[in-house]
């Protein structure tokens, strides 16, 4: 039988939630060129600086819930939920006044900006989505080719 993991237990193991926003911002690197290129060209150059500041929230999104789940996790199960549910509210929040406060700066357009928070987000998110394991053997990212043949030696 598997063990009971009670609210107030800790969970043990590798930070799988790091593992993987570690990976996101990876791929974000990749596709921030597109971004500001496209950006770029329809809106000039405020709209790249405008795409760029956007791809800082989204990162900056991924990696502030992957610290608090990894945070909250080592103290206890309860309070990762907790996290969870509340990171996210607050992390909208935070999404909300990064935007709020910079909305009349002259380097900044709006539709750039919001289209690049919404289609880096869910893309990156479908993205990943292709490489996360769903197994307990491999909690975080699947393995590559490379490493399953190390593996089996």
């Amino acid at each position: 039988m598997g063990a009971l993991i009670t609210s107030t237990a800790r969970v043990e193991g590798p930070a799988p939630e790091a593992v993987i926003a570690r990976d996101i911002i990876k791929r974000a690197a990749y596709v921030t060129p597109a971004f500001l290129l496209v950006a770029g060209l329809i809106w000039g150059m405020n709209g790249a600086f405008s795409a760029a500041y956007g791809l800082a929230i989204v990162v900056s999104n991924f990696a502030l819930a992957a610290a608090l789940l990894t945070w909250s996790a080592n103290i206890s199960a309860g309070l990762m939920m907790g996290a969870a549910l509340f990171g996210y509210l607050i992390r909208l929040a935070l999404i909300f006044t990064a935007i709020w406060l910079v909305r009349d700066a002259a380097w900044v357009v709006m539709l750039p900006l919001g289209l690049t928070i919404i289609i880096a987000h869910l893309g990156l998110l479908f993205w990943e989505m292709k490489f996360i394991s769903a197994s307990l053997a491999f909690p975080a990212l699947k393995p590559s080719a490379v490493s399953k043949e190390s593996s089996a030696q």
